[in-house]
């Protein structure tokens, strides 16, 4: 029976870790698979030796934090390779940890597959050089990457974006609204605050608080926040409750708040592109401690921080960020963008070609072929 390591090390490196398990399952039922993953990795069949739920961290400041604890983990992960000894390694996305991974798998002489690349495109390019030693192949969501990969002789597969099959929207606007006490009368804007505790506790008060300056703007505004199950309804509660505000929260329900919603605020991430997908206008935000956005503005070398505006070439959302990240900015943002007609048609219309862009359904399977090979 072929043993497989996969790694992820957030929720929606886990989500794409479950749904490439199952395909992989469909094509190869004897594959047994185990490592570092989340509950949705669980429940495709996956050995979970680490839950994530502790290592889900952004910023320098957090990872020092934790460096003990995810010095544990990396040594455990060690431990249980050496003694599984599998056939191939699935990493996926979690670049500090899964690159210094992919050098002690390259001594072992494992095959390692990366799935969902670091953005080596936005800043680390001295990772290729670790890639181009390190990885036997590069499994890609975006063709510009697969370019770039072929430029340093890297092999890299574009498949397109699996996100093309899980974002579905299953319920009509009004059916959506009605649910969580909205109407269809009003201007409806979705929170979209992220799925790590850290980003909730600092950036789901600053929307809540910008939530109260617009519906003083624009009486006829309502809001919903689409809750990640993995977190306590206290942390949304509380900071509900301080804004002073009336938000409705959405559980688990994301797709079909952002449909049904008329504008988005959404946390810079996997949220802005499934946002855009569904087609709904946004402006994108993000906050992060003064130590890690200093060493961000020294590495960085592109224009945009969210993943929409990347692929697109251009800023399609305003992206409103650390220092401007204030409920004064914000607010004024989305008023003025909510009274602009023209703007919003034009947003729609951008955010559709960055869809087409993604390429076509199916990418989950043809990542699961790309993979089997090496099995």
């Amino acid at each position: 029976m072929p043993k497989i390591l996969l790694v992820s090390g957030e929720p929606s490196g886990d989500l794409h870790a479950a749904n490439l398990v199952k395909d992989l399952k469909s094509l190869r039922p004897d594959l047994r698979f185990f490592g570092m993953g989340g509950e949705l990795s669980k429940t495709a069949g996956v050995e979970v030796v680490f839950d994530i739920s502790k290592l889900a961290l952004v910023g320098l400041v957090e990872v020092w934090k934790n460096i003990f604890t995810v010095g544990r983990v990396y040594k455990g992960i060690l431990h249980k390779i050496d003694l599984e000894r599998p056939d191939l390694a699935i990493l996926i996305d979690y670049p500090g940890f899964n690159l210094r991974l992919a050098q002690e798998l390259k001594k072992r002489n494992i095959p390692v597959v990366y799935y969902i690349s670091p953005q080596v495109w936005a800043w680390g390019r001295n990772r290729i050089a670790i890639i181009k030693r390190c990885v036997t192949k590069m499994v890609v969501f975006f063709k510009f990457e697969e370019d770039l990969y072929k430029t340093y002789g890297i092999d890299a597969e574009f498949v397109g974006h699996p996100l093309l099959d899980t974002v579905r929207v299953s319920r009509r606007r009004e059916e959506t609204l009605a649910s969580y006490g909205l109407t269809g009368d009003k201007v409806t804007i979705a929170l979209l605050p992220g799925s790590r505790a850290m980003e909730i506790k600092r950036l789901l008060p600053l929307m809540a608080q910008s939530a109260r300056l617009i519906n003083e703007r624009m009486r006829n505004t309502q809001f919903v926040i689409a809750r990640y199950s993995g977190l306590p309804m206290s942390m949304y509660e509380k900071a509900i409750k301080a804004a002073g505000c009336d938000i409705k929260i959405a559980d688990s329900d994301t797709y079909n708040v952002v449909a049904a919603a008329d504008f988005a605020i959404v946390t810079s991430g996997t949220a802005t592109l499934e946002t855009a997908i569904i087609g709904t206008p946004l402006v994108i935000t993000y906050k992060v401690n003064l130590l890690t956005y200093i060493v961000y503005k020294f590495v960085i070398t592109i224009r945009f921080l969210g993943i929409v505006n990347i692929v697109a070439g251009g800023e399609i959302a305003p992206e409103i960020l650390q220092y401007d990240a204030t409920p004064q900015k914000i607010s004024e943002t989305v008023v003025s963008l909510l009274s602009d007609a023209g703007k919003l048609k034009i947003m729609r219309e951008e955010l559709a070609g960055v869809k087409s862009s993604l390429g076509q359904g199916g990418a989950r399977m043809r990542a699961a072929k790309a993979i089997l090979p090496f099995v």
